[in-house]
């Protein structure tokens, strides 16, 4: 038995802080290691009401779009600024979006448009998007020390007896399509064992006998792929049990290891992965062989539509954060969202029509089936682009002012939040941090936003970096 030291004061139940110490190590040592401990105590930690969405859908625009020609338009800037794209009304008075998002824009009444979001930490820098911590960091690359991402975070507060995966990212891991792996959606400091379900693709386009010229992209076909999800030939489920009772028996031995990352990681990869190759509802969100044509179409037959598809079916079934992000592929549309030069040509062409196209659908799905009313969807960017045009048709990077839309549960639909200046170059009024946006979203997830996460250390972190809520989108 291994007594800790102390005065022999009482507590408020009696025991004395002597004996509570001794029951604590007593439990250390009977298996319950450290993590364990900190999980508990995490777990006791209600939200402060419950919230309104179960689930969230991430809709990832990588590279910075150009949301002054979305959503926060300036039909009266010079023309160096404005652009060529007109505003059009939405089906909400006194709200207009870019002409090119005509099914958007009867989708008003169910969205709410935050036009002054802004930080400090770096052009391409995705991790405040994901956590809000806007330090900036010595590269774009992911690290142990990060904060974790709110995925992360919903899946690591997942109760234990849930085998389903709380978070997944597709249709790559980000940065994939340049070969850079960026820093962002992972668990950072919580450990990789709470990194998201990540998918694989092919991506290709639609050839014609030679890469596409320089600065012309092409729209992004393919699907994600959920890797190691069939049994191979000559694996039972039987087979493939024994194999499990056997990793349980390993993983008993090595509880007390716990804290380590190793032996955390690989327990939760093979728990996740068994879950997925017998869990025939979860595979079948990935085949989309058997899916109606006509909602094949309705997404939008690209690597984008089809991974939002994916990441619906995830949700109805039971999966609570799902990431779909437009990535940007170097040899099929090297420009994506980062449009540093033919700007509305690529918007116009492409992304605009796709996105449009997409975002709407998967709206109109969640609507009719009623998840709208417990599904958030979250579109944004780790940055925006500069008020004036550059030489090359195109807009640079800016993160001192640019927006993000929120639709669905526990939104206020029809709402416009704060207001950039007459170029969108700069907040004008009610700035909001990207700490912010990641309270927004737990709030709607029901999880407390004030709550603290243990480091490796075990030392409490502030979960939004100081962030609040944007109340006034909220129902």
């Amino acid at each position: 038995m291994l007594t800790m030291l102390g005065s022999p004061r009482r507590c408020c139940d009696g025991l004395t802080r002597r004996e509570t110490l001794r029951a604590g190590a007593l439990s250390l040592l009977g298996g319950m290691s450290l993590p364990n401990l900190l999980q508990a105590e995490i777990s006791q930690q209600k939200p402060v009401v419950p919230g309104k969405a179960k689930n969230v859908i991430l809709l990832y625009l990588l590279g910075g779009a150009a949301t002054q020609d979305m959503v926060d338009m300036k039909p009266d800037a010079p023309a160096e600024v404005r652009g060529e794209f007109k505003p059009i009304n939405s089906n909400v008075p006194g709200i207009q979006v870019c002409e090119h998002l005509p099914r958007m824009a009867q989708w008003m009444h169910r969205m709410a448009i935050v036009r002054t979001l802004n930080h400090k930490a770096g052009c391409h820098n995705c991790l405040p998007s994901y956590s809000g911590w806007e330090v900036p960091p010595p590269d774009q690359h992911p690290r142990e020390t990060d904060p974790p991402s709110m995925g992360s975070v919903c899946e690591w507060l997942k109760p234990p007896e849930n085998d389903l995966p709380a978070y997944a990212y597709l249709p790559n891991w980000l940065g994939w399509g340049q070969a850079f792996r960026r820093g962002g959606p992972y668990g950072g400091f919580l450990g990789k064992r709470f990194d998201p379900l990540t998918t694989e693709c092919e991506p290709f386009w639609d050839k014609v006998g030679h890469q596409p010229a320089p600065g012309r992209s092409q729209i992004v076909r393919g699907q994600p792929i959920l890797s190691h999800s069939v049994l191979a030939s000559e694996m039972t489920i039987d087979r493939l049990n024994s194999r499990r009772t056997l990793l349980q028996q390993i993983d008993d031995q090595v509880r007390l290891a716990e804290a380590q990352p190793a032996p955390g990681f690989f327990s939760r990869e093979q728990q996740r992965a068994f879950g997925i190759l017998t869990s025939s509802k979860l595979r079948s969100c990935f085949d989309l062989s058997t899916a109606d044509p006509a909602v094949l179409e309705r997404y939008g037959r690209t690597l984008f539509g089809h991974s939002t598809l994916v990441g619906r079916r995830l949700i109805e079934q039971g999966v609570r954060f799902v990431n779909v992000t437009w990535d940007l592929y170097v040899n099929i549309n090297y420009d994506a969202w980062d449009t540093h030069q033919r700007n509305f040509s690529l918007l116009k062409e492409i992304n605009l029509p796709g996105f449009d196209q997409t975002y709407t659908a998967l709206l109109d799905d969640l609507d009719r089936s009623g998840l709208l009313d417990e599904t958030l969807v979250v579109v944004m960017s780790e940055m925006g682009r500069t008020p004036k045009i550059n030489g090359a048709a195109g807009r640079d990077h800016w993160t001192s002012c640019y927006s993000a839309m929120f639709a669905g549960a526990g939104i206020r639909g029809g709402t416009v939040y704060g207001a950039s200046d007459s170029q969108a170059a700069f907040v004008k009024d009610k700035p909001v941090s990207t700490a912010d946006v990641c309270a927004t979203i737990y709030r709607c997830l029901g999880i407390d936003h004030e709550m603290t996460i243990p480091d490796r250390l075990g030392r409490p972190n502030a979960l939004v970096h100081g962030g609040q809520p944007i109340w006034d989108i909220l129902a």
